[in-house]
């Protein structure tokens, strides 16, 4: 129990950072700068559940793409790793793209929940840890990790205006830019078991 709940915490923190929350919290925020507070959570909760939608979708199709397109667990690590990188490279250096977006369009789905939150990177780190994970228990924890993960970054967008007021938009930036620390890490550590796991696999 005590080895699943780590697991657990390790997959949440993981996934939480790689929604790269204070960007899309600051992105979320410059969209409806002339919403109402209750316009605002509506959106907030639309943009939660089609995250949900679109990750778990993801999370469990992992193996299926792989197997069509013959591609190796090892290879995608690889380069996912390095998409994964740039984003980081973009967040620390303030360069991450804000996607257009019409006001009157429905925002909820496109931009905000994908490509804000749901990125490549994202994309296919939801695609390899899905693909990873074989075992029932682990699968089923990992997916309840990732909900977990998709509550706390809904959570944020719905506390939105208060975080803005207690931290500003500097600090938004500067927790921005921490995340991009963060997920530099991560990508290092996906590209290295990637090369680790295709040598083991060459020497086989």
């Amino acid at each position: 129990m005590q080895e699943q709940f780590h697991f657990f915490v390790a997959v949440w923190l993981k996934f939480f950072f790689i929604f790269t929350p204070f960007f899309a919290l600051s992105m979320f925020l410059s969209m409806t700068g002339e919403y109402t507070e209750r316009r605002r959570r509506k959106l907030a909760a639309m943009i939660s559940v089609a995250v949900a939608v679109i990750c778990i979708g993801l999370f469990f199709l992992g193996n299926q793409l792989f197997a069509i397109f013959g591609i190796t667990l090892d290879a995608f690590r690889i380069g996912v790793g390095a998409l994964l990188f740039l984003s980081a490279v973009g967040l620390v250096q303030g360069r991450k793209t804000s996607p257009d977006a019409n006001q009157e369009a429905d925002i909820a789905v496109v931009p905000l929940a994908m490509p804000v939150i749901v990125g490549p990177a994202t994309t296919g780190t939801l695609l390899v840890m899905g693909a990873g994970l074989t075992n029932v228990t682990e699968k089923i924890v990992g997916c309840l990790a990732l909900l977990f993960a998709v509550v706390c970054v809904g959570v944020m967008l719905l506390l939105g205006t208060s975080i803005e007021r207690g931290i500003g938009q500097r600090g938004l930036n500067i927790l921005s830019k921490l995340t991009g620390i963060i997920l530099a890490a991560l990508a290092a550590q996906m590209i290295m078991d990637g090369i680790l796991g295709f040598i083991a696999a060459k020497g086989a």
